[in-house]
């Protein structure tokens, strides 16, 4: 049943976080959504690759679950997350940051980005059009904005995702964080619960 968890989520960080955001040993990740799949997926490689995290979460339990996987949280509810962020790095910023929110979250990142930072989009929960937007922040950082989908790629694009992911990350033995599993026959009660805001980590449906 874990094993389910593994594919997308893992493929998917790996990808943004890593080979296009460039997070490295000793670099600072702001990952939004910390406690979703994506996000407690990205806190574990961030901790088995030395990557410092900082992350957001909208709930005290979803926070708790954020430090528990050893990075920083940020309830965006009660506390502005960039100034969290510049806050936690000395005014410097994070070097990468994966964001699920999209529109709404554009000029907050690009505030809260490092020098030669990245804000990698992959989801667009805050709507996925800028109505306007001040490109000097961007430019005065040398900033970049970058994103990508795992599903419209080809199989040989996904080969060379799954590469490194056999040579790094499964000998470590990746545990994903699952909230519940359901038979397939009960799949819309997974999709309400997804769509209830309660998850902290994976829903997987068993058949």
């Amino acid at each position: 049943m874990r094993a389910a968890a593994i594919p997308e989520a893992f493929f998917t960080v790996w990808a943004n976080l890593f080979e296009i955001g460039a997070a490295a040993a000793g670099s600072v990740a702001l990952i939004h959504g910390g406690a979703s799949g994506i996000g407690s997926t990205a806190l574990w490689l961030c901790s088995e690759f030395d990557v410092r995290a900082l992350a957001t979460a909208g709930a005290v339990d979803k926070c708790a679950a954020i430090a528990a996987l050893g990075a920083v949280p940020i309830n965006y509810r009660s506390e502005n997350f960039v100034d969290a962020v510049l806050a936690q790095t000395g005014g410097q910023g994070a070097n990468v940051i994966l964001d699920i929110v999209g529109a709404n979250y554009l000029e907050s990142n690009i505030e809260a980005l490092a020098q030669d930072g990245y804000r990698v989009t992959i989801g667009f929960l805050g709507g996925g059009v800028a109505a306007q937007f001040d490109l000097q922040p961007l430019v005065a950082k040398r900033g970049r904005l970058t994103g990508s989908l795992l599903r419209p790629r080809g199989v040989e694009e996904k080969a060379a995702i799954a590469r490194p992911l056999r040579e790094k990350v499964w000998p470590a033995r990746c545990r994903p964080l699952l909230h519940a599993s359901f038979p397939l026959a009960r799949a819309a009660d997974a999709h309400r619960l997804l769509e209830s805001g309660a998850v902290i980590g994976k829903v997987v449906l068993t058949v």
